[in-house]
């Protein structure tokens, strides 16, 4: 389970959730042009004064378990709704875009099956 593909995929993603996450709230790196229903919703979501923010700690949380091997099929599970959500904003609202939502979940989903031991549990009843 710990082979140098999937620790390079567990850094990679990890990283990526860091950068993202924090970038959520110190906002070092521009919001690339979106179109304009996927504007729309992005400025819904900031409104609100929390979802973004909430997202971010999560991110960060996910990505620093992801960095320093802890818990990791808790983060990977923990990431999974986010990651569906990034995929289905993409496929709705920003379809050109959508490359970066394809890249996590397929990282994601090769790392969850890389620890499908631990999971197989949860479907056994």
């Amino acid at each position: 389970m710990n082979s140098t593909f999937t620790t390079i995929l567990r850094i990679i993603l990890g990283l990526g959730l860091l950068i993202f996450g924090l970038n959520k709230f110190i906002g070092f790196m521009p919001m690339p042009e979106l179109p304009e229903h996927a504007a729309n919703f992005m400025q819904s979501l900031k409104a609100t004064g929390y979802v973004l923010q909430l997202v971010g700690v999560f991110e960060v949380f996910i990505g620093l378990l992801l960095i320093i091997k802890k818990w990791v099929p808790f983060a990977l599970l923990l990431l999974a709704p986010i990651t569906v959500n990034i995929v289905l904003f993409h496929l709705f609202l920003d379809l050109p875009g959508i490359g970066g939502a394809i890249v996590i979940t397929v990282i994601n989903v090769i790392l969850i099956y890389k620890y499908w031991k631990v999971y197989r549990p949860l479907f056994q009843y």
